[in-house]
């Protein structure tokens, strides 16, 4: 059994040595910066792409039953989290001449683009053979994304500067904003593309095209460019902590889980997203007026990101999460009363009118969006130090698959909710009537349907906001504490970053003879 390591004691920490460690070495290129960005901004443009669109496509032009669908969703979640605390296992202990971390954004790639393509190109075998068809895409993709999604660590280890860390959180969450709106783009062909003789599903397949081919130029750009600097525990070190003993360290770590379950609370945002367009589609009657309002509703993400760096680093990453997160639940909650036709008796009445209200709210209530983005990044940032202070061993893999169980355990949740929750409003798919007009569906009109879309839409990110803002009242990295913990870590790491500058200096002369 190893050895219990204990956690230092803190308070020794001089004053010049807290000082000290918020004065760090800059060591970020302008070229690792890019890399991460181009890699974020791509990770994004996918996500938003499956999040918005795949119980769409899989529900209204595959034409699976809501209930079948989520059941679907269940268990390859289920598979999914189980199969997260192998990849969390082996990417901590991967030792390779490029890095720890850098390998993963080459070797799931392959997978990755197989399960997507899959996704959206569902051949006709019939009833069970397309629902067999397309559980082993979702496993698929679900797989490639469990190894791929180690990608994003590199942003804790490529630097041990946390301002620079900081840094580089918010410029990657301004490059995410271009992967947002390419995906709302969309929509336009999705609505318009049927009339011109191009099917909905042909659409959806060319822009999963789309989606690989960038994503794989990012990812071999920023495996060229990018470095990891955090010194990691040997092989050796890492098994003398079994990897029983590392869970055990692990399941100690309160703030670990406080952030799990903020986060949990926060992925119920993915409720009202998946099913979106949806609402669009049915309530407004077209899924591009979701398009029009997005060129306004997404540009306070542009100033938000930068901004939520200053707020971060003026006020610390805690409680501007707390604060942003409740001002987004009061200002979900404020447009559902409201409503989405305020000014006419049906939508349709006053289509201008209602789509200036829908846009302005929206507006508002993604304000806190990118700031709450940026500072779930640093707060992790937070835990993964914390770990390593509490247990002496750098295991942000390990850490990312407890989070990511649990992560995953919410998300198996929340897409059977998603698809559940249109079984509960009485929403029923038009699958003939979409393959008669080229894979667009009739609108639905039924009142009762349409008032839960708008409950689905708007209330479940609200829930999320609020419930993430309360959990994160009881996370305790802040302030003076957090202030004396990263110097004890500076002091401990000093020796170790030295060493790995040599080899570095020493590869970087290699490679100019």
């Amino acid at each position: 059994m190893a050895e219990k390591v204990e956690a230092p004691v803190i308070e020794e920490v001089s004053e010049e040595q807290i000082s000290s460690s918020l004065k760090e070495k800059r060591y970020l290129r302008p070229k690792e910066m890019i890399s991460y960005c181009l890699v974020s901004l791509s990770q994004r443009n996918i996500d938003e792409f499956v999040n918005s669109f795949r119980q769409k496509f899989a529900i209204d032009n595959l034409g699976l039953d809501p209930t079948v669908y989520a059941n679907i969703q269940l268990g390859a979640s289920i598979y999914d989290a189980l199969d997260d605390t192998i990849s969390g296992l082996v990417i901590d202990r991967t030792r390779t001449r490029w890095g720890r971390i850098k390998p993963y954004l080459i070797l799931p790639i392959p997978l990755l683009a197989i399960g997507l393509y899959m996704l959206f190109n569902v051949p006709s075998l019939g009833g069970v053979g397309t629902t067999v068809y397309y559980i082993i895409a979702t496993v698929l993709y679900g797989l490639g994304m469990s190894y791929f999604g180690a990608w994003y660590l590199i942003m804790y280890n490529d630097t041990p500067n946390i301002k620079e860390r900081n840094t580089l959180i918010t410029v990657s969450e301004f490059a995410k904003n271009f992967g947002a709106w390419a995906t709302s783009l969309l929509a336009l062909p999705l609505d318009f593309m049927p009339k011109m003789g191009v099917s909905q599903n042909s659409v959806y397949k060319y822009f999963s095209l789309f989606c690989v081919i960038i994503c794989s130029c990012a990812c071999l750009y920023g495996f060229k460019n990018m470095r990891e600097r955090i010194p990691l525990a040997s092989r050796e070190e890492m098994n003398e902590v079994g990897f029983i003993e590392s869970f055990k360290q692990l399941l100690k770590n309160p703030q670990m889980f406080i952030y799990i379950l903020a986060n949990f609370f926060n992925s119920f945002k993915s409720v009202g997203s998946a099913n979106e367009k949806f609402f669009w589609a049915h309530c407004t009657g077209k899924m591009s007026y979701s398009t029009l309002v997005s060129l306004f509703t997404g540009l306070p993400n542009f100033v938000m990101a930068p901004v939520a760096g200053k707020w971060v680093n003026k006020f610390g990453a805690k409680k501007t999460i707390v604060a942003a997160a409740l001002f987004g639940g009061a200002a979900y909650t404020t447009m559902w009363i409201v409503g989405y036709h305020p000014f006419s008796a049906v939508f349709d009445d006053k289509v201008v009118l209602n789509l200036i209200w829908i846009g302005f709210a929206l507006t508002v209530c993604g304000l806190p969006n990118k700031v709450i983005s940026v500072c779930l990044a640093s707060l992790l940032g937070d835990v993964f130090d914390y770990s390593e202070w509490k247990n002496g061993i750098r295991n942000e893999a390990l850490v990312s698959t407890i989070s990511g169980y649990f992560g995953k355990l919410g998300n198996s949740i929340n897409q059977w909710l998603s698809a559940m929750v249109l079984t509960w409003i009485g929403y029923e798919a038009a699958r003939d009537a979409a393959e008669a007009i080229g894979g667009v569906g009739a609108r639905v009109t039924d009142a009762h349907v349409q008032s839960g879309l708008w409950l689905i839409f708007a209330m479940a990110p609200a829930a999320a906001r609020l419930l993430t803002g309360i959990a994160f009242m009881f996370f305790k990295i802040d302030g003076e504490f957090k202030e004396k913990m990263l110097a004890d870590l500076k002091v401990k790491r000093q020796a170790a970053i030295e060493e790995l500058e040599l080899k570095e200096e020493a590869l970087d002369a290699e490679n100019d003879e």
